[in-house]
């Protein structure tokens, strides 16, 4: 019986590579159409001149669009809807044509017409959306919805966990029971039988346990919203050196080659950054300061790499007198009456943050990294989440995995363990990805929701310790 299973869940898994790889082929095949007519204006009889260089260059195109599709999630079918993943495609095809127009152009020391691109992206817009749709479709008829169970500890666990109703994965796990529940696996067992998906939000890590196991013996998929623990033990490095297996952590240390390319490319990308879109930061500046006459530039103290505090410099989009009362909050979103209506533009189009590349290019800040809170608000976090901390163990970032995967008014527990996640994959290719998919998050309003009307900060519930279980926890000093 498990065997029919397993065979039938590689067939599905086969079907849907040899749908996502029969994309990225044809998409291959468009793009050396439009090579050829760009490099030879439609001149076949020239074409076998340099055939080897048209290789090169197809192939460079191959592996920005494989790089760029993994950045977006290009292929999440079951997960996303239509429309993002013709964007996630779009996106990961227009990034990668103009970085080769862009390259051979240098290259050949001339810049020619890139209508034929255009007309590249246009066809491979119309194919994307047909894609798919199709592709959607046939996703979801091979994939019946799951007779699915959410078992929960408690109400904050499942708030935290969320809600797939509207969504697309609703299609595919059809919540049929809700349990809230932390006692013994043994006393719950019983009631997973018969279901074909198990969602977990909380619950004590022994009955967890049982329930990883349940899911691996079944054969079924499992669900887990983790704990503080669980992101750092997967930071932990197998040492062999003992007779039984041991994993080995501590704070991370960053190598001194990483270390060397991450801040080289922070200076780089800044200074870049910085005379780029010079005309653009100027403009921003006189708008704001025409406005009212107050600062163009708002400076307040954050946090960074063990606890160290800076002054993070913005584009003020509030009145001169946002705090007068002496109370920092975070903001409300479009519904703060504190914002001008310039900065309500300003926050819009996210230009707000610019000016911290001259934060990246002191050396405050990196362009990849948690978010700098201030310190009155980390302090507030601090009382009833000492584990916020951990975030201090590397420098503070203008992007990151809480920016792009969560929003602005994330809960500073699932912000932890975004961030906690990028300092586990710390990498120069994590920290490219990141920073091209921060492109992809510039078009969604929802990244930029603020916190509730009257909520100073994100954390909008107290006795934390009591929602984490001491098992969970995890003192933490920093020095």
């Amino acid at each position: 019986m498990k065997d029919s299973i397993t065979r039938e869940i590689f067939q599905k898994k086969l079907k849907i590579f040899l749908l996502k790889l029969t994309h990225f082929l044809i998409t291959i095949v468009l793009f050396t159409c439009a090579w050829i007519l760009f490099r030879y204006h439609g001149k076949p009889d020239l074409v076998v001149e340099g055939f080897r260089y048209n290789y090169f260059v197809v192939i460079c195109y191959g592996i920005a669009v494989f790089f760029f599709n993994r950045t977006y999630n290009a292929y999440l079918l079951g997960y996303s809807r239509i429309r993002a993943l013709v964007f996630a495609q779009i996106l990961s095809q227009v990034f990668s044509a103009a970085i080769l127009y862009l390259s051979v152009s240098i290259a050949w020391n001339h810049f020619d017409s890139p209508l034929v691109f255009a007309v590249l992206l246009a066809l491979q817009f119309l194919y994307d959306i047909l894609w798919s749709y199709l592709a959607s479709r046939f996703y979801f008829r091979i994939n019946p919805p799951r007779r699915t169970i959410l078992i929960y500890r408690n109400p904050l666990d499942l708030k935290r966990f969320g809600s797939i109703s509207g969504k697309p994965s609703e299609r595919l796990y059809r919540i049929e029971k809700e349990i809230m529940y932390d006692g013994t696996f043994h006393d719950l067992q019983e009631q997973l039988e018969g279901y074909d998906a198990i969602f977990v939000a909380g619950v004590n890590s022994r009955c967890r346990n049982g329930i990883l196991k349940y899911c691996q013996e079944q054969n079924l998929p499992g669900f887990f919203l983790p704990h503080v623990g669980d992101v750092i033990m997967q930071q932990a490095q197998h040492i062999k050196a003992f007779d039984s297996p041991i994993l080995l952590l501590g704070r991370k240390v960053l190598n001194p080659e990483y270390a060397l390319a991450k801040r080289a490319f922070d200076i780089f990308a800044s200074a870049l950054g910085l005379i780029v879109l010079s005309p653009i930061l100027l403009i921003t500046a006189l708008a704001i300061k025409l406005y009212d006459g107050g600062p163009a530039i708002y400076k307040q103290v954050r946090l960074t790499k063990d606890g160290k505090q800076f002054k993070i410099w913005k584009f003020r989009s509030m009145r001169v007198d946002a705090e007068k009362d002496g109370v920092a909050r975070l903001s409300t979103g479009d519904k703060d009456d504190r914002i001008t209506p310039i900065g309500r533009i300003v926050r819009k189009c996210r230009l707000d943050e610019l000016p911290q590349l001259w934060n990246i290019l002191r050396g405050d800040m990196s362009v990849v990294g948690p978010r700098p809170e201030r310190p009155e608000i980390a302090e507030q976090y601090y009382r009833t989440m000492p584990d916020f901390k951990l975030r201090l163990q590397v420098k503070a970032g203008l992007t990151g995995y809480a920016q792009i995967y969560g929003k602005y008014n994330t809960d500073p527990y699932e912000k932890l363990e975004f961030d906690l996640m990028y300092i586990k994959n710390m990498s120069v290719l994590t920290d490219l990805q990141l920073m091209f998919a921060t492109f992809g998050i510039l078009f969604n309003s929802e990244s930029t929701k603020g916190v509730d009307a009257g909520a100073v900060t994100a954390l909008d519930y107290e006795g934390n310790d009591e929602d984490n279980s001491q098992e969970d926890k995890i003192p933490v000093e920093v020095k």
